[in-house]
């Protein structure tokens, strides 16, 4: 027998959203990190727009406004903005009185970047890479035999 019921229409989907979004413990991490990005794209207009391709709000650590840059040059441009993205904070609401930078690598939400593929080499290439690296080789370039 079939079920008449679509699995589209189920309310497990939702009530597990639900579940997550609400106050219930696990619930606090998504809203958190949902309100972090939505201070992070009213705190970025602030800056250069070569700046805010580089910088995004990382936390809010009691009077701490934390960010993260992916380079050091980035990390000592951001520190110059730092008295305006305070000042910007607190018109938000917030209790900010200090400013932190850290650097990493790889910035929360951008594109890893993709390793280049290499291609495997096939025998006949590799013959024909030998052969004119032996026809460009010299008398001078053959190592020298030991008589000893």
């Amino acid at each position: 027998m079939s079920d008449s019921r679509s699995r589209s229409s189920s309310p497990v989907p939702r009530a597990a959203l639900d579940a997550l979004l609400g106050d219930a413990a696990g619930g606090n991490p998504i809203r958190r990190a949902m309100w972090l990005d939505e201070l992070d794209r009213r705190l970025s207009p602030l800056l250069p727009p070569s700046l805010a391709a580089h910088a995004r709000l990382a936390n809010i650590d009691g009077d701490r406004l934390v960010y993260l840059v992916d380079s050091p040059i980035w990390h000592a441009r951001l520190r110059l903005a730092s008295n305006e993205l305070i000042d910007a904070a607190r018109s938000l609401g917030l209790d900010v009185t200090r400013f932190v930078v850290r650097t990493t690598r790889q910035m929360p939400g951008a594109q890893a970047q993709p390793e280049p593929a290499t291609l495997p080499v096939s025998a006949t290439a590799r013959a024909a890479v030998r052969d004119a690296l032996a026809s460009l080789r010299g008398p001078e370039d053959e190592p020298a035999k030991d008589d000893s």
